[in-house]
Protein backbone atom coordinates (compact mmCIF):
# COMPACT_ATOMS: atom_id res chain seq x y z
CA UNK A 1 0.00 0.00 0.00
CA UNK A 2 1.21 3.45 -0.51
CA UNK A 3 2.19 5.51 2.17
CA UNK A 4 0.64 9.15 2.08
CA UNK A 5 3.82 10.28 4.02
CA UNK A 6 7.06 8.54 2.74
CA UNK A 7 9.38 7.00 5.18
CA UNK A 8 11.77 9.62 6.33
CA UNK A 9 10.18 12.24 4.50
CA UNK A 10 8.01 13.19 8.03
CA UNK A 11 8.32 16.72 9.52
CA UNK A 12 9.46 19.90 7.12
CA UNK A 13 11.89 19.41 4.59
CA UNK A 14 13.78 22.50 3.12
CA UNK A 15 13.79 22.71 -0.77
CA UNK A 16 16.63 25.20 -2.02
CA UNK A 17 17.17 26.57 -5.36
CA UNK A 18 20.68 26.62 -6.70
CA UNK A 19 22.17 27.60 -9.12
CA UNK A 20 23.87 25.15 -10.83
CA UNK A 21 22.28 22.36 -8.66
CA UNK A 22 24.89 19.84 -9.65
CA UNK A 23 27.56 21.89 -8.02
CA UNK A 24 25.22 22.20 -4.90
CA UNK A 25 25.35 18.86 -4.45
CA UNK A 26 29.02 18.02 -4.93
CA UNK A 27 29.28 20.91 -2.30
CA UNK A 28 26.90 19.89 0.64
CA UNK A 29 28.61 16.14 -0.13
CA UNK A 30 32.07 17.66 0.33
CA UNK A 31 31.26 20.66 3.00
CA UNK A 32 28.63 18.88 5.27
CA UNK A 33 29.30 15.18 4.14
CA UNK A 34 25.66 14.99 2.48
CA UNK A 35 24.51 11.56 1.00
CA UNK A 36 22.52 11.59 -2.51
CA UNK A 37 19.72 9.78 -2.93
CA UNK A 38 18.55 11.03 -6.46
CA UNK A 39 18.72 13.23 -9.26
CA UNK A 40 16.36 13.93 -11.97
CA UNK A 41 17.55 16.02 -14.61
CA UNK A 42 15.35 17.90 -17.01
CA UNK A 43 15.49 18.15 -20.74
CA UNK A 44 18.44 20.80 -20.84
CA UNK A 45 20.65 18.62 -18.38
CA UNK A 46 19.27 21.15 -14.99
CA UNK A 47 18.25 19.76 -12.64
CA UNK A 48 14.05 19.66 -12.05
CA UNK A 49 14.53 18.02 -8.96
CA UNK A 50 17.60 16.19 -6.72
CA UNK A 51 17.62 14.92 -3.16
CA UNK A 52 20.24 14.29 -0.19
CA UNK A 53 20.49 13.66 3.59
CA UNK A 54 22.38 15.08 5.66
CA UNK A 55 22.28 13.29 9.43
CA UNK A 56 19.65 11.14 8.02
CA UNK A 57 17.11 14.38 7.17
CA UNK A 58 15.89 15.12 3.50
CA UNK A 59 17.15 18.50 1.88
CA UNK A 60 15.58 19.05 -1.83
CA UNK A 61 17.24 20.96 -4.21
CA UNK A 62 16.21 22.19 -8.01
CA UNK A 63 17.84 24.31 -10.79
CA UNK A 64 16.66 27.82 -11.06
CA UNK A 65 13.81 27.92 -13.76
CA UNK A 66 13.88 31.35 -14.56
CA UNK A 67 11.65 30.93 -17.67
CA UNK A 68 8.46 29.75 -15.23
CA UNK A 69 9.30 32.49 -12.91
CA UNK A 70 8.18 35.48 -15.32
CA UNK A 71 12.00 35.12 -16.72
CA UNK A 72 13.14 36.47 -13.07
CA UNK A 73 15.97 33.96 -11.51
CA UNK A 74 15.03 32.86 -8.09
CA UNK A 75 18.27 31.11 -6.74
CA UNK A 76 19.66 33.03 -3.98
CA UNK A 77 22.74 34.56 -4.34
CA UNK A 78 20.49 36.18 -7.72
CA UNK A 79 18.48 37.62 -5.40
CA UNK A 80 21.11 38.98 -3.16
CA UNK A 81 20.78 36.68 -0.34
CA UNK A 82 18.91 34.72 1.91
CA UNK A 83 16.74 35.55 5.13
CA UNK A 84 16.30 31.87 5.74
CA UNK A 85 18.86 29.67 7.95
CA UNK A 86 19.56 26.44 7.81
CA UNK A 87 20.37 25.51 11.65
CA UNK A 88 21.75 22.17 13.07
CA UNK A 89 23.32 20.57 15.89
CA UNK A 90 26.50 18.81 15.73
CA UNK A 91 29.13 17.49 17.89
CA UNK A 92 31.77 19.80 17.27
CA UNK A 93 30.61 22.95 15.48
CA UNK A 94 34.46 24.07 15.06
CA UNK A 95 35.25 21.17 12.92
CA UNK A 96 31.94 21.34 10.65
CA UNK A 97 32.86 24.99 10.13
CA UNK A 98 36.43 24.33 9.03
CA UNK A 99 35.29 21.85 6.81
CA UNK A 100 32.88 23.83 4.85
CA UNK A 101 35.09 26.61 4.34
CA UNK A 102 37.30 24.42 3.33
CA UNK A 103 34.97 23.43 0.73
CA UNK A 104 34.23 27.39 -0.42
CA UNK A 105 32.19 28.37 2.56
CA UNK A 106 32.21 31.89 3.65
CA UNK A 107 32.14 32.41 7.84
CA UNK A 108 29.52 35.00 8.06
CA UNK A 109 29.98 34.74 11.86
CA UNK A 110 32.84 32.76 13.61
CA UNK A 111 32.20 30.10 16.17
CA UNK A 112 32.19 31.69 19.67
CA UNK A 113 30.42 30.70 23.23
CA UNK A 114 26.94 32.17 23.23
CA UNK A 115 24.87 33.63 26.39
CA UNK A 116 21.72 30.95 25.39
CA UNK A 117 24.63 27.97 25.75
CA UNK A 118 25.22 26.97 22.52
CA UNK A 119 28.80 27.33 20.47
CA UNK A 120 27.37 28.88 17.43
CA UNK A 121 28.40 30.03 14.08
CA UNK A 122 26.83 31.07 10.99
CA UNK A 123 28.31 30.30 7.14
CA UNK A 124 27.13 31.22 3.46
CA UNK A 125 27.68 28.53 1.54
CA UNK A 126 28.75 29.37 -2.23
CA UNK A 127 24.55 29.30 -3.75
CA UNK A 128 23.90 32.15 -1.00
CA UNK A 129 22.63 29.39 1.23
CA UNK A 130 22.75 29.98 5.09
CA UNK A 131 24.24 27.95 7.82
CA UNK A 132 24.33 27.43 11.60
CA UNK A 133 25.97 25.16 13.30
CA UNK A 134 25.76 24.58 16.94
CA UNK A 135 27.13 22.32 19.86
CA UNK A 136 25.27 22.51 22.98
CA UNK A 137 27.39 23.10 25.89
CA UNK A 138 25.28 24.45 28.90
CA UNK A 139 21.81 23.76 30.24
CA UNK A 140 20.12 26.43 30.84
CA UNK A 141 16.47 27.50 32.44
CA UNK A 142 14.34 29.85 30.85
CA UNK A 143 15.11 32.01 33.90
CA UNK A 144 18.90 31.91 33.51
CA UNK A 145 18.44 32.48 29.25
CA UNK A 146 16.46 35.77 30.38
CA UNK A 147 18.87 37.49 32.88
CA UNK A 148 21.78 35.97 30.01
CA UNK A 149 20.42 37.91 27.23
CA UNK A 150 19.64 41.38 28.96
CA UNK A 151 23.15 41.38 30.35
CA UNK A 152 24.66 40.32 26.59
CA UNK A 153 22.85 42.87 25.01
CA UNK A 154 23.32 45.46 27.78
CA UNK A 155 27.11 45.59 26.77
CA UNK A 156 26.24 44.92 22.96
CA UNK A 157 27.85 48.09 21.07
CA UNK A 158 24.74 49.92 19.81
Amino acid sequence: MTKPIPDGHEGLIPHLVCSPAADALEFYKKAFGAEEVHRMPGPDGRLMHAAIRIDGRYIFLADDFPEYCGGKEQNANALGGTPVTIHRYVKNCDAVIDRAVKAGATVIMPASDMFWGDRYGLLKDPFGHNWAFATHIKDMTTEELIKAGKEAFANAPS
